[in-house]
């Protein structure tokens, strides 16, 4: 049994830090691992995880379910993703293509009025016709078969516990319940975050004893039960009650894909990003080559020249994406023509430095590779950004895991599975509502995303992970951290938290704070046109890797409750097959209230002092007598109560390991 099931699983309320407090847990240095995070249960979850020998994967997976616990607006088993990971033994980085998929009976007009007219966003957004078929569990399932150590009913538990026992409710969630309490309050979602019918506030406890439940049925039964079973049946009842094609048979089908991501460079780093169905690698790479076309950062990092320069380059790119770019299982993306050198040069020429170019087109990047181009539709014009959340991973072989994960729109379609607690994506309201082009909607067909988890190379060798969510603006904010620590050789922290902006289309930019007035003076001379006010613009979670050293560097964005964790030797227990480890444990589980009796955690300390001395002097045959003398004294123990069952399986199992090793 596995020391995750007994560590750190027991989490009090009252969680909710100070800005101050949250600032200084947002950064973090270590030289056995790191997790960064949106939320600090779930960097606390996956930081357990490796401290207790679990990999990067093992960690991620029990990330996501304290996410889908404590961040439910934003991702969880009813959404999907893109897993990245750097395989330390074989060099290779690989991607776990989760994304949704449209069911078999979805059709390009689904989203069409009688009238032949979109219709509105939001009304698309909380339809039952949004929902994409989930492919979350399923990647993480992929994951842990091919890269992980750990059951996922282990990886399970702290998130059972989390569901069941509540959790606090901080700002960002109480906000999210806030700005959708018309959202939620058509489902059966209201029992969770609307008790009462009054909102959940911050410092309130979400307690979610469904999903509890569902998180427990998956531990004993598998995936199978998701898209082979009740809850798939439910799911599929559910949505279709809202107007969805969705049948069990959808979820049967359903499958990720192992991808090969796009790989592009940057002032000598090798960029690892995502391939389609993501836009996002290809149109970050597309601005990255521009950037170094026109040499960008010779321009200080608050001008007017580099935002300007920045702004027309997001036009340009944005442009190619929404013409070119869809399921390749459906369509050809132009991926060679739109970073081909001559194309890049070509696009980069159209920038007027000295003004905004108020008509961009998409290019024709088949002039510069073999294919045949296709219709470009037009696009329904009035969706808005949905949010996401971004985390990375790093362990103490070096593998790496950066992930982003979703349900789109916060809190999805706002439709939950009634008696399982899953919250539901709208991820199909990212294709185009109108037909034709690369993005229409059909059959089994993925939308397109704008994830964009991303691995940075230098010679070779891990240099930083990045990723953020916050749907179209997620490929600028991992562009322009990128540069940010490579053009402009900013710290990680500084580089996160410098101001970002995001211009999809002349003339409107948005912008957080901190872009100085005078520079926006400028732009608006030049044809640009700022929000009237600043906003926050994705919230990049990442990791650096210091290459002498090893050392880990991690980095959670400001605009949420992030914390980064990192792993140090003093972290980490002793060897599992020493006293020394049974002595950790007992700590462990004392800290954590699973002994009932001061006396028996007495007697228990004191048979171990004795079996240390044993096993230090080599009186091994006394060693061997006196650990089964423990496991009976831990089984008296467990009889009357005085140590809980899970100290019980936990002693027995680590002492059954030691007894091996002695034998």
């Amino acid at each position: 049994m596995s020391l995750l099931l007994v560590v750190h699983v027991f989490l009090p309320a009252g969680l909710t830090a100070s800005a101050e407090g949250i600032q200084d847990e947002q950064t973090a240095e270590g030289d056995y691992g790191m997790v960064v995070t949106a939320h600090p249960l779930a960097s606390e979850v996956g930081a357990d995880v490796l401290k207790n020998g679990g990999n990067a994967i093992d960690a991620a997976v029990a990330i996501q379910f304290a996410l889908n616990v404590n961040e439910p607006m934003m991702s969880g088993i009813g959404g999907g993703g893109f897993l990245m990971y750097y395989d330390a033994d074989t060099e290779d980085v690989s991607v776990i293509n989760s994304r949704e998929r449209a069911p078999a009976g979805a059709n390009p007009d689904m989203f069409l009025e009688e009238d032949g007219e979109p219709m509105p966003f939001q009304e698309r957004v909380r339809s039952g016709k949004s929902v994409g078929v989930p492919g979350t569990l399923k990647g993480l399932e992929t994951a842990l078969d091919q890269w992980g150590t750990r059951s996922m009913a282990e990886l399970l538990e702290p998130s059972i516990k989390m569901a069941e026992e509540g959790v606090d409710v901080n700002w960002v969630l109480a906000d999210a319940i806030a700005s959708n309490e018309e959202k939620l309050s058509n489902t059966a979602a209201k029992e969770v975050f609307l008790p009462d019918g009054e909102p959940l506030e911050e410092g309130d406890l979400l307690v979610q004893e469904d999903l509890a439940d569902t998180f427990r049925l998956i531990a004993e039964q598998g995936t199978d039960v998701f898209y082979d079973g009740e809850i798939g049946e439910a799911l599929a009842d559910e949505v279709q009650n809202r107007n969805s094609s969705m049948t069990p048979d959808d979820l049967s089908r359903y499958d990720v894909t192992h991808e090969d991501p796009v790989w592009g460079d940057y002032r000598g780093y090798d960029i690892a990003s995502m391939a389609p169905p993501s836009s996002g690698g290809l149109t970050m790479q597309q601005m990255l080559d521009m950037f170094e076309e026109m040499e960008l950062t010779q321009h200080g990092i608050k001008s007017a020249e580099k935002y300007h320069l920045m702004a027309e380059t997001m036009h340009l790119a944005y442009a190619d994406r929404d013409a070119y770019m869809g399921d390749p299982e459906f369509v050809n993306v132009p991926a060679e023509g739109l970073l081909h050198p001559d194309y890049i040069e070509e696009r980069a020429g159209m920038i007027n430095p000295d003004q905004a170019n108020d008509e961009v087109q998409p290019g024709n990047p088949w002039e510069y590779q073999e294919g045949d181009p296709y219709k470009i539709s037009e696009k329904a014009g009035d969706k808005t950004n949905g949010q996401t959340t971004h985390f990375t991973v790093a362990d103490s072989e070096g593998n790496l895991v950066s992930y982003t994960t979703t349900i789109e729109q916060v809190f999805g379609s706002g439709i939950m599975v009634p008696d399982y607690g899953i919250m539901l994506n709208n991820e199909l309201t990212d294709f185009d509502a109108v037909p034709g082009g690369a993005n229409q909607v059909e059959p089994n067909k993925r939308p397109l995303s704008s994830m964009t988890p991303a691995i940075v190379l230098e010679d070779g060798e891990p240099y930083m992970t990045v990723g953020s969510p916050g749907g179209t603006t997620i490929i600028t904010s991992v562009l322009q951290t990128i540069v940010n620590v490579i053009g402009y050789d900013m710290e990680l922290k500084n580089a996160i938290e410098e101001p970002r902006i995001f211009s999809s289309s002349y003339p409107s930019i948005s912008w957080e704070t901190g872009i100085p007035s005078d520079v926006r003076d400028q732009l608006e001379q030049m044809g640009h046109e700022w929000e009237s006010e600043p906003g926050e613009i994705g919230n990049v979670n990442s990791l650096m890797i210091d290459s002498e050293s090893g050392t880990y560097f991690g980095a959670a964005d400001s605009t949420r409750e992030g914390k980064a964790i990192g792993i140090s030797a003093d972290d980490l227990p002793p060897e599992e097959s020493t006293v020394a480890y049974l002595q950790y444990l007992v700590n462990e589980l004392k800290d954590d209230g699973e002994f009932n009796d001061e006396n028996a955690i007495r007697h228990v300390e004191t048979h171990l002092t004795v079996l240390a001395h044993y096993e230090s002097s080599g009186s091994m045959d006394k060693a061997i007598k006196h650990l089964n003398g423990f496991k009976t004294l831990i089984e008296h123990q467990r009889d009357d109560e005085s140590i809980s069952e899970t100290a019980y399986n936990a002693l027995i199992s680590a002492s059954d390991v030691l007894l091996e090793e002695w034998e």
